[in-house]
């Protein structure tokens, strides 16, 4: 799995498509949407955690798309199939490349958002911060299932989204909810309950998806 997700990290010091992408689409967004609530209105510091979400969801779409386009390109994806290798290792090397991928734009996006919402400097962006990393896996898990799937139909572009933006659901409902109550000053133990909704949500996906991607990349 290590080597595979070094294959990745390799690929994409050379060419920094995915992660510029996403910061790309990362901070658009976020300066979109910062610009639609009013500086010195309370609903501003509100729609945060919201705001926040559909940055990470938005971009973590195109990441993901994109770490399947890749292997697409003169069918390097055939050739990773015909390695010697388990195809449920294949799926968590790319769900563990994903998440990197998309923790390492939220480094940047985040305290850009932290400054755009005037929010505190306090440890509550700690545990905003956990939160947020159980959100990535989960979307990360259900993510490169359903683009090994998308990646091979003509409108992979649209097809990915369509497919994974109704599973993603329950992650950003408790994403959301989370993050709204951990910057209103709550502690992890007060948000135990979305905590575990995360946590079981990665955990079945990863099961999930570890069983069932060689049936989703099979010709």
């Amino acid at each position: 799995m290590f080597a595979l997700l070094w294959k990745d990290l390799q690929i994409e010091f050379r060419t920094k498509e995915t992660l510029a992408s996403l910061l790309m689409l990362g901070l658009l967004t976020l300066l979109i949407l910062s610009f639609a609530f009013d500086p010195m209105s309370e609903l501003r510091g509100e729609a945060a955690p919201a705001v926040l979400w559909v940055v990470v969801i938005f971009a973590g779409v195109l990441g993901i798309n994109r770490s399947f386009l890749t292997e697409r390109e003169n069918e390097c994806l055939h050739g990773l199939l015909l390695a010697p290798v388990d195809r449920g290792t294949i799926y968590l090397a790319k769900v563990a490349g994903n998440v990197l991928f998309m923790v390492a734009a939220q480094l940047i996006v985040g305290p850009i958002f932290v400054l755009f919402f005037n929010l505190p400097l306090t440890l509550a962006l700690l545990r905003l911060a956990a939160v947020v990393l159980l959100g990535l896996i989960g979307f990360a898990a259900v993510g490169s299932l359903f683009a090994a799937i998308a990646v091979r139909t003509r409108a992979r572009e649209v097809m990915l989204p369509l497919l994974l933006l109704p599973l993603a659901v329950p992650v950003l409902i408790a994403g959301v909810k989370a993050s709204d109550r951990i910057l209103a000053g709550k502690t992890l133990g007060d948000v135990s309950q979305w905590l575990h909704l995360l946590l079981g949500f990665d955990l079945v996906f990863l099961v999930v998806g570890w069983l069932l991607f060689e049936y989703a990349v099979e010709e």
